[in-house]
């Protein structure tokens, strides 16, 4: 079984293909996975696999090694692009979420101030009053939303709660005003018998329709470049990614980057 990807709180510095150099912080636990999706293509592996037994670490833990982190890539003359909060799981889940963002703000003016501070989240918790204030501190505010219909969503995000859906992620991302990035994984491929594709017509005409309803800054689009828990799923071509964003652009007139 494909399992976690990080057994740090504070990993990396890694070259991220959408953000630059960055350095993770994971506020998940390091031997486990906790998560409100279970994604076919999550890096991290399916939720099967359990929370592990190391627990999420504490803020004030969170804050120590990340500050050890940054006095020595200081001490060396490292250049860092971002701060992003990944690793695995949902790093909103986290009960002191918006308390650790405001002491890796603190730290990121210390001793990297050029850096960019970047959240990448599955959105479930976006409409939680604490988890909003905090991501609209954060430089990249960056929410997935993978599709607008709701049977692909399940299919493809398998959400943990029922009440997940794509109109009520919409909503939330809606109250976000802008401040906010929307990143879409496009894939196809085939799961326990049933095919997944949200790069059809009709898929990329509901993600449109939704991120003209959000208004996000920008749409990050993206596809699988690595193992899947999920065997059988297929990258979709960088041309043809770059066809529906050019799509998406002359449809909102949103920027989108493709990746």
């Amino acid at each position: 079984m494909q399992t976690v990807l990080f057994h740090s709180t504070v990993f990396g510095p890694i070259h991220s293909r959408r953000l630059g150099i960055s350095l993770g912080i994971n506020l998940m636990p390091n031997d486990g996975k906790v998560c409100s999706f279970d994604c076919l293509y999550c890096e991290a592996g399916f939720n099967a696999q359990g929370p592990g037994h190391d627990g999420i670490p504490s803020r004030e833990s969170v804050k120590r090694q990340l500050k050890r982190k940054l006095e020595q890539m200081q001490a060396e003359g490292s250049g860092l692009d971002v701060i992003t909060f990944s690793g695995n799981g949902e790093p909103t889940l986290h009960p002191h979420f918006k308390e650790v963002v405001h002491d890796v703000l603190l730290l990121r003016d210390r001793y990297f101030p050029q850096a960019k501070v970047s959240v990448l989240s599955n959105a479930t918790m976006a409409g939680k009053p604490a988890v909003a204030e905090a991501l609209r501190t954060v430089d990249n505010n960056i929410l997935k939303l993978d599709s607008a219909i709701a049977a692909t969503m399940r299919a493809l995000n398998r959400p943990t709660s029922p009440n997940v859906i794509p109109e009520g992620v919409i909503a939330d991302l809606k109250a976000y005003a802008g401040q906010c990035i929307v990143q879409t994984m496009m894939l196809r491929g085939d799961y326990e018998g049933r095919h997944i594709d949200n790069t059809t017509d009709a898929e990329v005409e509901a993600l449109i329709a939704a991120y003209r309803e959000i208004g996000p800054r920008e749409v990050m689009l993206y596809s699988i470049d690595r193992t899947t828990p999920a065997e059988h799923l297929q990258q979709v071509p960088i041309d043809e990614l770059r066809a529906i964003g050019q799509r998406i652009h002359d449809a909102t007139g949103i920027a989108v980057q493709v990746n």
